[in-house]
């Protein structure tokens, strides 16, 4: 029998995941959330919910007490966890079961034992599983890892005992550079996990990143689902995930498969867990245990399309004492699954979170194509989480025509109001490369930070905004007087109205021929109506929300004889560093997704504070200021801290001269906002502005696979 209330200890899309299953088992469910979420879609998508406190995570997701105080106060017998925050958290396992409430994941035993990186190795060679060569062992100085990397062999690759996501770890290619990337790894692992533990493994060249799904029953069987294909990442994150590996053949496969089910079996595993293995890209045959991760993980879907498995029900089955009814020769994998990782955040600024309100949320649905989201329209994307915002899957019979089929799910997606990383997905499953699945770990790193990352508006997409602000004036008036309609008519009025228009700092005078253009039949054919079409087709919607077409409006126009269409949506913002309002348009084509405003003159600043603007890389909060008004500062000096998606960013002085301040540590500041200024001894304008990507540092603080 399988449990009546089960409480979901998340939020976003996996919380929505969860409830998906259990509606389907008529489980009860219950939402926690904190006031960031509290009109969150998992939160009107579950039976009740409970509140657990403010916005930081420390406050509501990460405080045990609350969560298990919610699980009693609703009657909830068992707590999903979902993936980060406390899914891996030992004290919270323990926590559960101290307070009668299954935890739907592993023993706290497991747990600790996987989550340390040198005691898992231990345990996993007991057992057989293949090892990179290395060193590791619990309290080894740097003076013992530089001796002990004689024997190893460079490249060499430095990790933290603790933690992931990347963070700590240093590629060391020459012995003469180690010291120094010792020193510094340790201060990173102490800064991000309090325990600056390392250990030393060989690096691997053109490693590839596979794993494999493994369930776990408390009655001693163990199974493989198969593996995954998680080599697409960038500073360590996994972007796509496919499932199978068109690496593997079958036998590679059935070994990887063993070894990930002995490395389960050497700590008692009890539920759905993953063992991660890198493998080089030109020796595919040899493979190496990496970390095993003790939940279940973001890329779970693809291998719920090719094996036809719902692993979260099978969390609940585990949970509740079931037995694995399935041997490992019933396991099949039947055609090809990808999927997308959709974040809010900008790939031409460096990858980095940037938050918003979401004007709209678009995403096909047909055969073959699932969507995993926990995004409303108008749901305001807070800073204080992880940046993910939804994932896009596809299963289709083979990988070239998956890959093909997710790169159209991707072209008739858009979520206008958030700039996200969509139209790169779609330039990374364009490359050759890419197609032929010729993949490894640093492929994203080594693209260029021009065509492959940036995409450019065409004329055509100018048209469009340039439309759109004609048609937003259009449905302000009240009258069908010609005198109000914005026309070649008048006697006063050119027959081509110019309209200004701004796209990332390049602001152009877009002319638009009005005796070609029916306003008042484009006003009745697109406004709320979605339009039809390639935008207005196949609208997918989060659970619990219903189904509707897109806010926006369509338009089509006319460019070198081809007609083009687009849909576009328009809304009122402040703008941030001018503090006046502006029309913001979102314009999805053919040629990606873009946001153009209507211009507006830059601020002029006080005669003592013009100069070098300091702003804000990102949307969030100010965290820490490190210098104080009117202070003398050189070139480089760290003046302010903001802090948002679990990303701390380091705002560095852009040149020596005087700081004047305006901001204070605690503010909450949107993208672009003027932070500071800094003078020259005269007062002189300088006419810079800092480059975020340039003049500052970033720390990823929580990483998520």
């Amino acid at each position: 029998m399988l449990f009546d209330t089960v409480l979901i200890a998340n939020r976003g899309e996996i919380a929505l995941r969860v409830i998906r299953t259990c509606r389907r088992l008529g489980i009860r469910t219950v939402a926690v959330y904190s006031d960031a979420d509290a009109d969150a879609a998992h939160v009107r998508a579950a039976d009740t919910a409970v509140r657990l406190g403010p916005a930081a995570a420390s406050e509501s997701y990460l405080d045990i007490g609350k969560v298990i105080a919610a699980a009693r106060a609703t009657g909830a017998q068992a707590i999903h966890p979902g993936y980060g925050f406390l899914s891996e958290n030992a004290a919270f396992a323990a926590a559960c079961e101290d307070a009668g409430i299954v935890f739907l994941g592993p023993t706290a035993a497991a747990i600790r034992t996987m989550g340390d990186k040198i005691t898992a190795k231990q345990a996993v060679a007991a057992h057989g599983v293949p090892l990179v060569p290395g060193v590791a062992e619990a309290g080894l100085t740097d003076e013992q890892l530089i001796t002990a990397a004689e024997d190893v062999g460079f490249p060499v690759l430095i990790k933290p005992s603790a933690g992931g996501g990347g963070k700590g770890m240093h590629a060391v290619f020459d012995a003469a550079d180690l010291p120094a990337a010792l020193r510094a790894a340790r201060r990173e692992a102490a800064n991000s996990f309090g325990d600056d533990t390392l250990f030393l493994e060989r690096l691997v060249a053109t490693p590839r990143h596979i794993e494999v799904q493994v369930l776990a029953d408390e009655h001693g069987t163990v199974v493989h689902l198969g593996e995954r294909e998680c080599s697409l990442q960038r500073r360590h994150q996994k972007v796509i995930e496919e499932a199978p590996s068109a690496l593997l053949d079958a036998a590679t496969r059935a070994r990887i498969g063993e070894a990930a089910c002995n490395t389960a079996r050497s700590v008692g595993y009890r539920g759905a867990g993953t063992v991660e293995f890198i493998v080089a890209a030109d020796n595919p045959e040899e493979f190496f245990f990496m970390e095993m991760n003790t939940r279940l993980q973001v890329e779970h879907p693809v291998t719920e399309e090719v094996t036809g498995f719902d692993l979260v029900e099978w969390q609940l089955r585990i949970g509740a004492g079931q037995r694995i009814d399935f041997a490992q020769d019933e396991v099949t994998l039947t055609g090809h699954a990808i999927e997308a990782r959709i974040y809010a955040e900008d790939p031409a600024r460096g990858f980095l979170p940037t938050g918003g309100t979401a004007l709209d949320v678009v995403f096909p649905e047909g055969e073959g194509v699932r969507v995993d989201a926990g995004l409303d329209a108008g749901q305001r994307i807070a800073t204080d989480y992880d940046p993910m915002i939804a994932k896009l899957i596809v299963h289709a019979p083979d990988r070239p025509a998956a890959v093909a089929k997710l790169r159209d799910a991707l072209q008739r997606s858009a979520v206008p109001g958030i700039v996200t990383n969509i139209d790169f997905l779609r330039t990374l499953l364009s490359r050759e490369d890419v197609v032929a699945g010729e993949l490894d770990t640093g492929l994203i790193d080594r693209m260029s930070t021009g065509s492959e990352i940036e995409h450019t508006p065409s004329e055509a997409d100018w048209a469009f905004a340039a439309l759109a602000v004609l048609g937003d004036a259009t449905k302000a008036r009240t009258s069908d007087s010609v005198w109000n309609r914005p026309s070649s008519w008048r006697t006063s009025q050119p027959a081509v109205l110019r309209v200004p228009l701004t796209h990332e700092g390049d602001e152009r005078l877009i002319g638009v021929d009005l005796e070609n253009v029916d306003l008042a039949r484009f006003e009745r054919d697109g406004a709320g109506s979605g339009g039809g079409g390639t935008a207005g087709a196949g609208v997918a919607r989060p659970a619990g929300t219903s189904a509707q077409a897109p806010r926006g409006r369509e338009i089509t126009v006319r460019e070198d004889g081809v007609d083009r269409r687009a849909h576009v949506w328009t809304t009122r913002v402040i703008d941030s560093r001018a503090q006046r309002p502006t029309l913001e348009i979102w314009v999805r084509s053919e040629t990606g997704i873009f946001r153009f405003t209507r211009a507006v003159a830059d601020p002029t600043l006080d005669p003592g504070e013009a100069g070098a603007e300091v702003t804000a890389p990102m949307p969030g909060f100010v965290i820490d200021v490190r210098a104080a008004d009117g202070e003398a500062v050189e070139a480089g000096q760290p003046l302010i801290v903001v802090e948002a998606m679990k990303m701390e960013h380091v705002l560095t002085a852009p040149m020596a001269g005087t700081v004047h301040l305006r901001t204070a540590a605690g503010a909450q500041v949107a993208l672009d906002e003027l932070l500071a200024t800094v003078t020259d001894d005269a007062g002189t304008d300088t006419s810079e502005t800092s480059d975020s990507s340039t003049d500052a540092s970033s720390t990823d603080k929580d990483g998520q696979s």
